[in-house]
């Protein structure tokens, strides 16, 4: 294990972190704006306000198994 290693290992943890804190404010912007917009677009159509609520949601995981396969990937 040389010094390379570690220096290796602070960046990937680092990465990780930055990529995390990334997700954590997108998603608090946007699940703190989902109800007015889904209010809004349900005075146009209830389906349409509920087809973004299940859209929010579902990009929601999406982007956490997105960030799992590039992780698995990367380990390879």
């Amino acid at each position: 294990m040389g010094i390379g290693d570690l220096t290796d290992k602070k960046s990937d943890t680092r990465s990780a972190a930055i990529a995390a804190g990334v997700i954590l404010l997108v998603a608090t912007a946007v699940l703190y704006l989902m109800p007015n917009v889904i209010v809004w677009l349900g005075t146009i159509s209830p389906w349409l306000g509920t087809g973004f609520g299940v859209l929010v949601i579902l990009a929601f995981f999406f982007v956490f198994w997105l960030r799992a396969r590039y992780q698995r990937r990367r380990e390879r």
